[in-house]
């Protein structure tokens, strides 16, 4: 695992002098070989132990240990520390083209790093089981909602997508226990989102935050959360490697559903049926 994708993966999570050490590094891992851990801590004025805590909380043994990782990350992809992404030989490339690409490829490799295989394999299995699916989001979070709700009918799932959440508690509020809510939100700080998550739970049924990577209340009331991170300087593209690297994620529960032939042969007739219909 790249070290710097592990460091930016988890910035959203880190408290303020470790978002400062991250951020340092980031932007200074090509450096990093001439600092010690007191040098660094003196570079941003805070404690040595800072320093190591963090390195620890990353899964390295210590400094020196987050150290060596990033310098064997520079000897191999250059000041970067990151694996270059490969796109033809660059003849006649549009500039903008490539780094939007190269921006959305690190979103999604960070949040495939924050999603292991055993929490979509949950999540998939709770879409399964469950009785009827409720999905809800709003603005733009609607949009991605609707879509993913619509696959899961396709897959022969009962699932409802509720654009307004204000909707929703009349059903709920009659919910058995079997029921799944599935509450999209990029900030996860709507509160009638959280209000709407603690009546369902109460009502017996289980819950789903899909938000970034950042302490929210909306991943407090969640049973699982899956988690996105997608970060830019450029307020513009920020929402685009959003939306990239959560679509990614949901494809691969997509495709661990279809995993179940009797779902695919629904998706495949209705595809055929469809097609049928164009034909005619």
């Amino acid at each position: 695992m790249q070290p710097l994708l592990l460091i930016r993966a988890g910035r959203g999570g880190m408290s303020a002098i470790e978002r400062r050490i991250a951020d340092f590094i980031l932007d200074n891992a090509h450096l990093l070989r001439d600092y010690s851990s007191q040098q660094l801590a003196n570079a941003l004025g805070i404690s040595q132990s800072s320093v190591v805590k963090f390195s620890q909380k990353l899964g390295f043994k210590g400094y020196p240990d987050l150290k060596y990782s990033i310098g064997e990350a520079v000897a191999r992809n250059g000041e970067s520390a990151e694996p270059a992404v490969e796109a033809g030989d660059g003849a006649g490339e549009d500039p903008l083209a490539r780094g939007l690409w190269q921006a959305k490829s690190r979103a999604e490799e960070e949040t495939r790093l924050l999603n292991p295989p055993e929490r979509l394999e949950a999540l998939a299995g709770m879409l399964q089981e469950a009785e009827r699916i409720f999905v809800v989001g709003i603005g733009e979070d609607s949009v991605m909602a609707r879509a993913f709700a619509i696959r899961l009918s396709l897959l022969g799932l009962l699932a409802i997508h509720h654009f307004d959440p204000a909707l929703v508690p009349a059903e709920v509020s009659n919910a058995r226990s079997g029921g799944l809510l599935l509450l999209f939100s990029e900030r996860g700080e709507v509160t009638a989102l959280a209000r709407l998550a603690r009546l369902f739970r109460s009502r017996g049924g289980r819950v789903v935050s899909v938000t970034r990577h950042t302490a929210n209340a909306l991943r407090a009331h969640a049973d699982l959360s899956l988690l996105v991170s997608a970060h830019d300087d450029a307020r513009h593209v920020e929402p685009l490697l959003y939306q990239a690297a959560l679509q990614q994620l949901l494809d691969l529960v997509f495709l661990r559903l279809c995993a179940d032939e009797s779902r695919r042969m629904r998706l495949d007739d209705y595809r055929e049926h469809v097609r049928s219909l164009l034909d005619e």
